[in-house]
């Protein structure tokens, strides 16, 4: 078991070549800051809610298709910065340029109508110290036997709801969880019938909802308790994974390249990780297949109907910045192996590098079986081992720790899974009757919510000429053609306008969506392509005229196609935070733009719908969810066989004949 570590503070250094799509740097960070200072634009009382690179436009990048990497004459350098001032109550949209040393425009939001930026750092504190001073909030606290002191404050996104004299004021809503002592974890004494809304930016409670003291669960959350696990279990051997010969894969600066693939290993304090300039070789043949790859936003909706808790609706990328809130993966706890480590830098509240050390994990993974096939008549039996190349990081929002995992194959699929794990938001049930909710410990419980995702796919196989078909199955009835009715076929239906490209999945039909180039053709004379598998769970569960349903509007259908644009990039529109609906995808079909042999964008929802169990308490197993995009006539025949044989040497088999284990099989055929 190795590290490598490739800090990316390198990425700046004049004496290197750097790409337009390397990561922002510390001393970029810096230089940005420098420049806003300098603008007038950071006082005492600002607070930068974002900082990441503006890409170059995609046609700059691709100017010169003669060259292998495009895009090596640096364009300049831009940035975006969001930033919030309290002292003068404004939110500021901002581009400059590094390379100029100035700042290129700026625009001040109106939050009735573009909400508020995201959620900072310093307000996760700032929630309990306002509420730990206000008498009403005191007050309630008494009454259920309690100080501020004992108990931690939950900072909840507002949303956009019908309360009274909410409008324009930049608000977060907090809950209140007993803590019996500093390591406990709180969530598993919920206090329930208070809610508190709180004005962030005049620091004061605006309205508390309190209908009176709920019975504290008193179950233990602490599952690193022996109390709780009992005695560590001793009937598991080791596992050891290693590469004597060292990983596959090559990364120099953010360009990773490993068995036929290379792509850009991008990070952004709001996405996270960004895949850019995806290209396969086969047969000696460099190809496009994605721009760019991003889970673009993800939404935590609550089901729960309550006044505390009916408001739930967190946006994890939009309002949170999944990205700055990365951890720092340790090796043989979160990544096994290999493994190749980079360390991100992002922008902390004040403008200032924060680096993520170890943030980015790379490494190889065995896949299981790629092929097999044992043939009487040919006298053949062969079979070849699969592994995937896996970037991947976890990020913990509030209560729920994510892992957003790419996964890269030697047939040229490629793979998305979320991993879903934490500890579920708690509520009090003091009987098992509510319609809402699963009761998972003795009157503690959670409520139905969904984890939902959206991943934006800039496509481009073989070019920016792309055009998306819906395949479904077709169930043909007995009779003429069909004599015993064991016939069925497959319909293929154009989406030509992004009106029409707003589509559901159809377990029933076996739904899939295939992305052609049809200026492109491979050996039989149809376009290359590839197909989107989608998991077909279910999307927003919400009231089509619900708050949410405006907010998350992406999340009510799994596919949504656009024509490429280079301001469209987040599925709720860019600013989410208390924004009042309507942004983002509704807002880009809406101009109903020409998606047949068009450079465009594959929107994809995808997600869960949790029903919590009581094997989710007090720490929840690892649940997944994701895509699959496949190559479907992108390749004129199967593309992995050239991969060898596996060698004996490094599989181990206990057998009792002895003879047998003497001579093992020099490969595996």
């Amino acid at each position: 078991m190795t590290l490598q570590t490739t800090p990316l503070l390198a990425a700046a250094q004049p004496t290197v070549a750097q790409h337009p799509l390397e990561q922002l740097s510390a001393r970029e960070i810096h230089e940005a800051r420098r420049i806003l200072a300098d603008a007038g634009l950071v006082a005492d009382t600002t607070r930068f809610a974002y900082l990441g690179l503006v890409e170059p436009p995609k046609s700059a990048l691709y100017a010169d298709a003669a060259e292998d990497d495009a895009g090596t004459d640096s364009p300049d350098r831009t940035v975006r910065a969001m930033l919030w001032d309290a002292g003068l109550s404004r939110s500021l949209d901002v581009r400059l340029s590094l390379a100029a040393g100035e700042v290129l425009e700026q625009r001040e939001l109106d939050p009735a109508v573009d909400g508020q930026l995201p959620v900072l750092i310093e307000e996760f504190g700032i929630i309990e110290d306002i509420l730990a001073a206000d008498p009403q909030w005191k007050a309630a606290l008494a009454d259920r036997g309690l100080t501020p002191e004992q108990v931690r404050v939950a900072p909840l996104s507002a949303g956009v709801f019908e309360y009274e004299n909410e409008e324009g004021k930049r608000l977060l809503r907090g809950l209140g969880f007993r803590q019996d002592h500093p390591g406990d974890h709180a969530w598993a004494h919920p206090l329930d019938g208070l809610v508190a809304f709180v004005d962030v930016e005049n620091r004061r409670v605006d309205h508390l909802i309190d209908d009176g003291p709920v019975p504290v669960p008193e179950v233990n959350g602490n599952y690193t308790d022996p109390a709780i696990h009992g005695e560590l279990r001793t009937d598991l051997k080791p596992i050891e994974i290693t590469q004597p010969e060292g990983p596959s894969f090559t990364l120099e600066g953010n360009l990773l390249s490993w068995a036929g693939w290379d792509l850009r290993v991008g990070f952004d304090a709001r996405e996270g990780l960004v895949l850019h300039q995806l290209h396969h070789t086969h047969a000696g043949r460099r190809r496009p297949l994605v721009h760019r790859a991003s889970i673009s936003e993800m939404v935590v909706p609550y089901g729960d109907p309550s006044p505390y808790r009916s408001w739930q609706n967190y946006f994890d990328s939009g309002e949170y910045l999944v990205g700055r809130d990365a951890n720092s993966l340790k090796l043989g706890c979160d990544c096994l192996g290999e493994i190749t480590y980079m360390s991100p830098v992002v922008a902390d509240d004040f403008g200032n590098p924060r680096t993520i050390e170890n943030g980015i994990c790379i490494h190889e993974e065995d896949a299981g079986i790629l092929w097999k096939h044992t043939d009487e008549w040919a006298g053949s039996n062969e079979v070849r081992r699969n592994r995937r190349l896996v970037v991947s990081f976890f990020t913990t929002v509030g209560n729920y720790d994510y892992g957003f995992y790419w996964y890269l194959y030697l047939d040229g699929t490629i793979e998305f899974e979320a991993k879903a794990t934490g500890i579920v938001f708690t509520a009090a049930l003091p009987d098992n009757s509510y319609a809402y909710a699963s009761e998972i410990a003795p009157g503690l419980g959670a409520p139905f919510h969904q984890h939902l995702f959206s991943a934006r796919l800039d496509m481009m196989l073989d070019g920016d000429t792309n055009r998306v078909e819906e395949l479904d199955l077709v169930r043909l009835p007995k009779g003429p053609g069909n004599p015993h009715g064991n016939a069925f076929a497959q319909k293929r239906t154009l989406l030509a306008r992004e009106s029409e490209a707003v589509r559901d999945a159809d377990g029933s039909k076996g739904r899939a969506w295939h992305i052609s180039n049809p200026e492109s053709l491979n050996q039989l004379g149809h376009p290359v392509g590839y197909t989107l598998y989608p998991e077909g769970q279910p999307a927003l569960a919400m009231a089509d005229n619900s708050s949410i349903a405006s907010r998350a509007a992406f999340a009510r259908h799994h596919l949504w196609v656009t024509r490429h644009a280079e301001d469209e990039l987040y599925a709720a529109g860019d600013f989410v935070n208390q924004h009042p609906g309507g942004a983002g995808l509704p807002a880009y079909v809406a101009q109903d733009r020409d998606i047949d042999g068009q450079d465009l964008v594959v929107w994809h929802s995808f997600g869960l719908t949790h029903f919590p169990r009581p094997e989710d308490w007090p720490i929840m197993p690892v649940d997944t969810t994701g895509f699959t995009l496949k190559p479907h006539g992108f390749f004129d025949a199967n593309p992995t066989l050239n991969v060898p044989p596996s060698s004996a040497g490094h599989c181990a088999a206990r057998d009792t004949d002895a003879a047998a284990a003497a001579e093992p099989a020099k490969h595996c055929h």
